[in-house]
C-alpha cells in the first residue's frame, strides 16, 4: 500500500467537512512580565463575547477592571464575569484555591457583582490548591531566601500544586465531586507526603475534610466537562475570548527561568489549558505596557534605578494587585517584545498606560542587546546572561502634555504618535488600541 498526495492508492482525497458557523477564539496575552493591563482589555472586548475563559495559573494573577469608577480586582475569576450576558470558564489548566475563590466572589459582590452563579463554569479537570500547598510555597521560598536564591513567589501555592499535578498525586475538582471516601484517601496521602517533607507543616485534617465536603456541594452546580462544553460553543459559532494570566516572560519554558511562574502563559497554554485545538485560535492580542515593569526578583535589562523609574512607579501606581509589592520600572524593551512575539504570533497589540509617560522630556526604546562584547540576535535563555547584557537604546523626544482625555489617535501629540508608530515599525505588528487612563472609556481605538 502506498500513500500519494491524492490519498491512499491514488484515490482522490476527501475534503474535510467543517461547519461554516464554527468560530475562533480571540486570545489576550501579557507580552512582558505581567501587570500590562490585560483585565481592562478583556473587559473592553468581553462586551461582545459569549464566553471568557481562563486557561492557566491561579489566584497568583491580578487583573483590575474599572467600571463607572468602581474598581474590581480579579485573581482567579475571569474578568468577563462582570458582564451579565457572558459565561466565564475556569479551564482545566487553572489551579483553584476554593477558599480564596469564594473570598474573591464575596468582595466583588459587595462592589456590584451579581448572579455570578449562573455564569461561572468550572472544569472538572482543574486541580485544587490546598492550604498546605500555600504553606509549602512559603516554606520553600523561605529556604530559598536563606540561600540567597529567593524567586519572589506569590506564596499562593501555585508551584506546589502544579508539582503535585506533574507527579500525578494532585487532586482535581472532579475528585472532590465524586466518591468522597476516595477524595479523603487522596487528601490524606498528599497531606502526609508534604508533612514528611516539611516536619513543621501542620494540617488540621478533620477540619479541612469537613470544609471541602461543604465546598463540594457549593460548587457542584458550576462544575462540568468544559472540553465538550467549549467544543459545542465553537461549533455553534459562539464568540470566545481567552484571558491569559501572568505573561510571556513568566512562562515556565520561555520566561526568565527560574524567575517564572509554574504554568505556560504563552499561546500554547491556551490549547492545553482549555482542550482546544490550534486551528480554533484566531487573533492573538499582545498587551504591552508603554514602559516595562516586573514584580519580584530576576534580571531586568532596562530597569531604571533613578528618578525616572521612581516617577513611573508613582504615576503608574505600580503596586502589584496580588502581592502588594512595588513594581520595578524601566524603559520599553523591544528586544523582549520581539522575542515574545516570535513565541505567541501577535496579530495586534494594545499599548497601555501611555499617559504615564506624559511628563517625560525624552524616552528610550531598547532596540538591541550586546552580550560580552558581541551583538546578539536572540533573547538569552539564562538569567545569568540576561543579567549582564548591555542595552542599545533609541532615544526619542517626549510630548510633555496630557493624553488622558484623548480618544482618537489623530489627536495625540505628534511625539506620542511617533512613539507608537516606532513600536509598530520595529515589531511589525499593528497597534489596535492605546490606553490613556484607568477606566474602560480611556481607550483609543485605531481603525484599520
Amino acid at each position: 500500500m502506498s500513500a500519494t498526495a491524492n490519498g491512499v492508492n491514488g484515490s482522490p482525497r476527501k475534503k474535510l467537512c467543517t461547519d461554516q458557523r464554527e468560530s475562533k477564539a480571540t486570545v489576550i496575552l501579557g507580552a512582558q512580565w505581567g501587570d500590562e493591563g490585560k483585565g481592562k482589555v478583556v473587559d473592553m472586548l468581553a462586551v461582545d463575547q459569549d464566553f471568557v475563559c481562563r486557561c492557566q495559573g491561579g489566584n497568583n494573577a491580578g487583573h483590575t477592571v474599572v467600571i463607572d469608577g468602581v474598581e474590581y480586582d480579579f485573581h482567579l475569576l475571569p474578568s468577563g464575569i462582570i458582564h451579565p450576558k457572558c459565561k466565564s470558564i475556569i479551564g482545566n489548566g487553572v489551579v483553584i484555591h476554593l477558599p480564596n475563590m469564594f473570598d474573591e466572589i464575596e468582595k466583588n459582590e459587595k462592589k456590584g457583582l451579581k448572579d455570578w452563579g449562573n455564569r461561572l463554569v468550572i472544569s472538572d479537570r482543574a486541580h485544587l490548591v490546598f492550604d498546605f500547598h500555600q504553606q509549602v510555597d512559603g516554606l520553600q521560598e523561605q529556604e530559598n531566601n536563606e540561600k540567597g536564591q529567593g524567586l519572589g513567589t506569590t506564596k499562593k501555592g501555585i508551584g506546589p500544586t502544579y508539582s503535585s499535578k506533574a507527579t500525578r498525586n494532585g487532586i482535581r475538582v472532579g475528585d472532590l465531586l465524586g466518591d468522597f471516601s476516595q477524595f479523603t484517601k487522596k487528601f490524606l496521602e498528599l497531606a502526609d507526603m508534604y508533612q514528611r517533607m516539611f516536619p513543621s507543616l501542620k494540617v488540621d485534617v478533620d477540619s479541612e475534610l469537613k470544609r471541602y465536603k461543604d465546598y463540594a456541594e457549593k460548587i457542584r452546580p458550576q462544575v462540568r466537562d468544559t472540553v465538550s462544553y467549549l467544543d459545542k460553543a465553537f461549533r455553534s459559532g459562539k464568540r470566545i475570548l481567552v484571558e491569559g494570566a501572568n505573561a510571556a516572560m513568566l512562562d515556565i519554558d520561555f520566561g526568565t527561568y527560574p524567575y517564572v511562574t509554574s504554568s505556560n502563559c504563552s499561546v500554547g497554554g491556551v490549547c492545553t489549558g482549555l482542550g482546544i485545538s490550534p486551528h480554533r485560535i484566531g487573533d492573538v492580542i499582545g498587551v504591552v505596557k508603554a514602559y516595562t515593569t516586573r514584580v519580584g526578583d530576576g534580571p531586568f535589562p532596562t530597569e531604571l534605578h533613578d528618578s525616572i523609574g521612581d516617577l513611573m512607579q508613582e504615576r503608574g501606581g505600580e503596586i502589584g494587585v496580588t502581592t502588594k509589592r512595588k513594581r520595578r520600572c524601566g524603559w520599553l524593551d523591544l528586544v523582549l517584545l520581539q522575542y515574545t512575539n516570535t513565541i505567541n504570533g501577535y496579530t495586534a497589540l494594545c499599548v497601555t498606560k501611555l499617559d504615564i509617560l506624559d511628563t517625560l522630556p525624552e524616552l528610550k526604546l531598547a532596540v538591541g542587546y550586546t552580550l560580552r562584547g558581541k551583538k546578539i540576535e536572540y533573547f538569552p535563555s539564562t538569567a545569568s546572561d540576561l543579567a549582564v547584557v548591555e542595552v542599545e537604546y533609541l532615544t526619542m523626544p517626549g510630548w510633555q502634555q496630557s493624553t488622558e482625555n484623548v480618544r482618537e489617535f489623530k489627536d495625540l501629540p505628534e511625539n506620542a504618535k511617533n512613539y507608537v508608530n516606532k513600536i509598530v515599525e520595529l515589531l511589525n505588528v499593528p497597534v489596535k488600541w492605546i490606553g490613556v487612563g484607568k477606566g474602560r472609556e480611556s481607550i483609543i481605538k485605531i481603525e484599520d
